[in-house]
């Protein structure tokens, strides 16, 4: 098991997949691109920009191909950073699943299906129908992330923008 208690897969079994570090200090960057490292070895091209809305902070994505389990390795390694805010995305040909983190929520582990949407499993559902109506919606949020995305969403527009700014050009 990983350090977030998911079961790992095969070394052999193929993933792949992308991070998205929203915000981290200057001084963990470098840090940060040890911890890739560590887990996808070396060679990866860790480009950083800074980040607008955070001043002092840098931002930076990349692609990755490595192993089923690489995802939940580095969210892993990643986590243990109090003032990070990312995303990361791992593809195997079994499933899709997603790690938000940010400082004050922590993180969030969940399968997506090919569009991106969050799966929510049986056992979560059950879990929320067994409170009220307010607990209930409330548990069926954590579940699909909600608070995750609402303050990820304004980091994800400055990429946005990023990316359309550089197309223009």
């Amino acid at each position: 098991m990983d350090l977030l208690g998911q079961p790992q897969e095969s070394v052999y079994a193929p993933a792949r997949g992308r991070l998205v570090v929203h915000s981290a200090p200057t001084s963990l960057t470098r840090h940060i691109e040890w911890a890739l490292a560590a887990v996808l070895g070396a060679g990866l091209e860790i480009q950083w920009s800074p980040q607008p809305l955070l001043a002092g902070t840098h931002r930076t994505s990349c692609k990755w191909r490595d192993h089923a389990g690489a995802g939940a390795q580095i969210a892993s390694s990643l986590r243990g950073w109090h003032y990070l805010r990312f995303e990361l995305w791992e593809t195997t040909d079994s499933e899709r699943t997603l790690y938000r983190y940010t400082p004050d929520l922590g993180i969030h582990r969940a399968l997506i299906d090919g569009t991106g949407s969050v799966l929510v499993a049986e056992n979560q559902i059950k879990n929320a129908l067994a409170h009220g109506d307010d607990e209930m919606r409330a548990e069926l949020s954590r579940s699909l992330g909600t608070d995750w995305d609402l303050e990820l969403d304004q980091f994800r527009r400055v990429e946005l923008e990023a990316i359309s700014h550089s197309r223009a050009v």
